[in-house]
C-alpha cells in the first residue's frame, strides 16, 4: 500500500479485488480494522454492480436469499435493480463491451465480505459482474472521491463507525 498512500503505519481494513473499485478504509487501529471486516459485527457494505444481461426477478430473489458459493451459503443480501446507470467516475481501463449483450446495474448490500463474493454471487445466478464499485462501508460513503483520492474521516464519522462496531464511548 505504501506505493499508493504515503502515510506510515496505515493498513487496509478489508480488501478490493484487482478489478474492483471504490471505497477502502485505511487505519492504524488493528482492533477497528478487525471489527470492520469481521462478519460478526454485521457492518454493511454497499456495492454498485454492472452485470451482463438483465436479471429476472427469480435471479434477484436468489441473490436476496443467499446463494451457495464453494459449498457455503451466503447471508441474505439486499438487492435492487437500478432504473438507470448511476452517475459514477469513468473506469480507467474499460470493461469488456459486447454490443449484442445488454448490461444493467444493481445495488447490492452485504453484511459479510468473502473473497470475490459479489462476483461469485452474480455468476451463480447467471449474470457475470462486469464492473464492481464499493460505495459504502457502514455509514462511511465514497462520496465524490475519484480513483486515487483519499481523505481523513471526520471526528463524527469515526465516532459513528466506532459506535456501530460496539466500541464504548
Amino acid at each position: 500500500m505504501g506505493d499508493y498512500i504515503d502515510v506510515p503505519d496505515v493498513y487496509a481494513a478489508g480488501r478490493l479485488d484487482y478489478d474492483s473499485e471504490g471505497l477502502l478504509l485505511l487505519t492504524s487501529d488493528g482492533k477497528l480494522a478487525h471489527r470492520i471486516t469481521h462478519p460478526r459485527y454485521k457492518l454493511k457494505k454497499i456495492y454498485l454492480v454492472q452485470v451482463e444481461n438483465i436479471p429476472a426477478e427469480t435471479a434477484l430473489n436468489r441473490l436476496r436469499r443467499g446463494v451457495t458459493i464453494k459449498g457455503e451459503r451466503t447471508r441474505p443480501a439486499k438487492v435492487e435493480l437500478l432504473p438507470a446507470e448511476p452517475e459514477i467516475f469513468p473506469r480507467a481501463k474499460p470493461i469488456r463491451y459486447r454490443k449484442s449483450i445488454p448490461t444493467v446495474w444493481l445495488k447490492i448490500i452485504l453484511q459479510e465480505g468473502r473473497k470475490r463474493q459479489v462476483r461469485r454471487m452474480t455468476a451463480a445466478v447467471g449474470h457475470p459482474t462486469l464492473r464492481l464499485i464499493r460505495i459504502a462501508i457502514g455509514s462511511i460513503t465514497l462520496g465524490n472521491l475519484t480513483p486515487g483520492q483519499w481523505r481523513d474521516l471526520t471526528p463524527t464519522e469515526l465516532r459513528t463507525l466506532r459506535r456501530n462496531l460496539g466500541f464504548a464511548g
